[in-house]
Formats: structure tokens, C-alpha cells, sequence
């Protein structure tokens, strides 16, 4: 196929999923990853790890020389932003310096490669695959600083969009629902370990809320998309001939979206309580420890 595609977030989980899919379609991946180590898990052939901090320019500025000047003269066809992070707790709780860290990865980070690539892509009339989330349409309790990571990137998605499909470049937005990923898994002990540090207050307040929702994504994540299959999925959403302006991957965001998009918010709010208490008829009980917030 003798063409470039760039996946960031690549060493593991939908990333990693994403590339190989691409490269089993005979694409030239260029996988992002922070890591020797990642570079190592992820080489194959057709991958070819970069080291990609999405929050560090000279990695960004690396990659699109890397582009420029291959050695095949190969032109840069798909840009799939999947890089990201997950730190949940409810919205007072949250230390502003985590709400910062997941807007810069989340957002800014792509963001800044989107910028920088985006010539290249118009020499191909090529396409951008932002990978959202079903939390870009729905926020959860507990999810608000990632929700809102999302949301703004649905809202640049369609302004960027509308501003280069003159260009000849697409822009697509693929919404995950639950996928068995290692971020996901990991997001449940880092929600943990937050609560742990609140204020005895906090944990009144909010503990138990805290609890129910890692047991529920703990439970729901069992029977959530594997990797793999997101991954094909995308892959499919990248190489598509004329692919929509929005995706829904997986049952629960193709039931939640558009539920959130149709129904009016206090409508919704019940539906998503009587939701999680089904999934946790006995609430967890509040972490013991107690300490000033993080």
C-alpha cells in the first residue's frame, strides 16, 4: 500500500490494537510509544515504534521530520489520536493539577500533533481519527475531568472538520464504550487510591459514591470490547472510502449516546442512578483512612 499512518498511544490497549490491525491492511504504522522498552513490545512488521510524548513538542517535531523525510517518499494517509489518561474522582476532590495533566494529554497533546501534521495530511487528502469516548457525550459521576477532556474534543473534532473538509481532509471521531484495556483496568486502583487520601468529609460525602463506581466498572469491564476488536474496528473507521463524521464502538455507547443526546438531562440522571444500583445493589462501604485531600 506504501503509505504512512500514525497511531499515538500505541504500547498497549486500543493503540496497540489499532496499529496492528493497520498494519495487517499493509500500512506503514509509525506507533507512538514513551519507552525503549514499550518500542520493544510493539515492534513488528509494519510497526515501526516512534517516541511520542504528545506533550512534549521535540517529539512531535521529530515525527513530522520523520514523515517528511522518508525514505520511501511515502505520504502520511491516517492520523489516529489515541493517546490518553484516566484519573477519576468526583469534581471537588480532584486536585486541579490532575484535572491539568489529563487536559494536556487528552486535549492539548493532540491538539499540538494535529497542528503540526496537518500539512502533511492535505498533500495525501488524508484523514484524522480522534478517538473520543462515550464520556464525550455522558459524564458519569466520578468521571468529570475526563468527561471533560472528551467533550472538548468533540466540540474541536467538528470545528476542525468544518474547517479542512475543503482541504480535502476528513475528520472522524470514534466513541469507545467499555473496553478491557490496561488504562481502564488501571483507573479503578487510581480512584481508590485518591479516595484514600480525602478528608474525613470527603470520605462522607463521597466514599461510598467512590466504591460503587469502581466495583461497577470493575464488574462491567468483564464483558466490555476486547482490545482487538476495537482496535479492527478502528482500522476499519481509518481505511473506510466515505466514513461518517461520528462511530459508537461497542453496545453500551451505542445505547448511551443516544439516549444523552435525545432525552432531557434529568430524564437521564435517573436513568444512570437506577443503572449503577442495579449494578451494585449494595453499595461498597466508604474507605477508612482519612487525611487531607491530594
Amino acid at each position: 500500500m506504501n503509505e504512512l499512518v500514525v497511531v499515538s498511544g500505541a504500547s498497549t490497549g486500543i493503540g496497540a490494537a489499532t496499529a496492528q490491525a493497520l498494519a495487517a491492511r499493509g500500512y506503514h504504522v509509525l506507533a507512538g510509544v514513551r519507552t525503549e522498552s514499550e518500542a520493544d513490545t510493539v515492534r513488528a512488521d509494519g510497526i515501526e515504534p516512534v517516541t511520542l510524548d504528545i506533550t512534549v513538542p521535540e517529539h512531535i517535531e521529530a515525527l513530522a521530520r520523520r514523515i517528511a523525510d522518508d525514505p520511501e517518499r511515502r505520504l502520511l494517509r491516517v492520523l489516529v489520536n489515541n493517546a490518553g489518561i484516566e484519573i477519576n474522582a468526583p469534581v471537588e476532590v480532584l486536585p486541579l493539577a490532575l484535572w491539568r495533566e489529563q487536559f494536556e494529554v487528552n486535549l492539548f497533546g493532540h491538539i499540538a500533533v494535529v497542528q503540526k501534521l496537518l500539512p502533511l495530511l492535505r498533500r495525501s487528502r488524508g484523514r484524522i481519527v480522534n478517538i473520543s469516548s462515550v464520556g464525550g457525550v455522558a459524564a458519569l459521576p466520578v468521571f468529570g475531568a475526563y468527561a471533560g477532556t472528551k467533550f472538548a474534543l468533540e466540540a474541536a473534532s467538528d470545528s476542525l472538520r468544518r474547517e479542512v473538509s475543503a482541504h480535502g481532509v476528513q475528520v472522524v471521531v470514534v466513541q469507545p464504550g467499555g473496553v478491557r484495556t490496561e488504562m481502564a483496568a488501571r483507573s479503578g486502583d487510581i480512584s481508590l487510591e485518591l479516595a484514600a487520601g480525602m478528608s474525613a468529609e470527603h470520605q462522607r460525602l463521597y466514599g461510598g459514591l467512590i466504591n460503587a463506581t469502581v466495583a461497577s466498572n470493575t464488574a462491567f469491564l468483564k464483558r466490555a470490547v476486547p482490545a482487538a476488536k476495537a482496535g479492527a474496528s478502528i482500522a476499519r473507521v481509518a481505511t473506510t472510502p466515505r466514513p461518517r463524521a461520528r462511530y459508537t464502538l461497542g453496545t453500551d455507547a451505542a445505547f448511551v449516546i443516544p439516549l444523552a443526546r435525545h432525552l432531557p438531562a434529568r430524564l437521564m440522571d435517573g436513568i444512570l442512578a437506577m443503572s449503577h444500583r442495579s449494578r451494585n445493589p449494595k453499595p461498597a462501604p466508604a474507605p477508612e483512612s482519612a487525611g487531607s485531600p491530594s
